[in-house]
């Protein structure tokens, strides 16, 4: 399974962001990685705006150049609006979902346990992360897994009403995917028009 194995603070600091998920470093250090990276005042070109979006989607939901544009092509052959579709199908990943879930902690995480064997959709065991689920589709934890501990302490005091488009269960340890989202309803500080124009060019 092909992932982002690099320096992961280095990538948040780039954005400003914590794309990966909570990050020590990128609150102590909230300026760009490098040895003048506090005293960078670097304009960006249109074109090296719209390459800084795409890279920071690719990181955010973990997917690869070759993945991200294939994802990117299913879009623009669906009927829509292109960026709206391209974040959609970003988040019906098997990875994304068990994330949403509260399942794992970050959608690393959440790769670790779809690989591992941990999670089922609609009760068979599917251990593809880019997998994509359909709304209706049943994502849950594997039955032998529910007493995991690192399953149990992400699960802990989730918020589960954080995203409309998913209906959990707890006594079974499940998450129904019943819509799309829209896109007001996705959280990632996303400016999908700004990869349309880049893969326009």
């Amino acid at each position: 399974m092909a992932r982002y194995i690099g320096p992961k603070s280095k990538i948040a600091r780039r954005f400003g962001e914590p794309i990966f998920g909570p990050d020590k470093v990128l609150s102590k250090k909230n300026y760009a990685p490098g040895q003048h990276g506090i005293n960078r005042r670097k304009k960006n070109s249109e074109y090296g705006t719209q390459l800084a979006e795409k890279q920071k989607a690719k990181y955010t939901y973990g997917v690869l150049e070759r993945q991200f544009r294939i994802t990117f092509e299913h879009a623009q052959r669906s009927k829509g609006i292109t960026g709206e579709i391209l974040l959609q199908l970003l988040e019906s990943r098997l990875d994304n979902i068990v994330y949403r879930l509260g399942i794992a902690p970050t959608r690393a995480a959440a790769r670790q346990l779809v690989s591992h064997r941990h999670i089922t959709v609609d009760g068979k065991v599917v251990n593809i992360p880019s997998c994509r689920i359909k709304p209706g589709q049943v994502v849950a934890v594997r039955e032998r897994s529910k007493s995991l501990e690192n399953i149990a302490e992400s699960l802990a005091g989730f918020n589960h009403s954080k995203y409309p488009w998913l209906e959990w269960n707890e006594a079974e340890k499940s998450g129904k995917y019943l819509q799309l989202p829209v896109r007001e309803e996705i959280p990632e500080n996303i400016k999908e028009q700004l990869i349309v124009e880049l893969y326009s060019k």
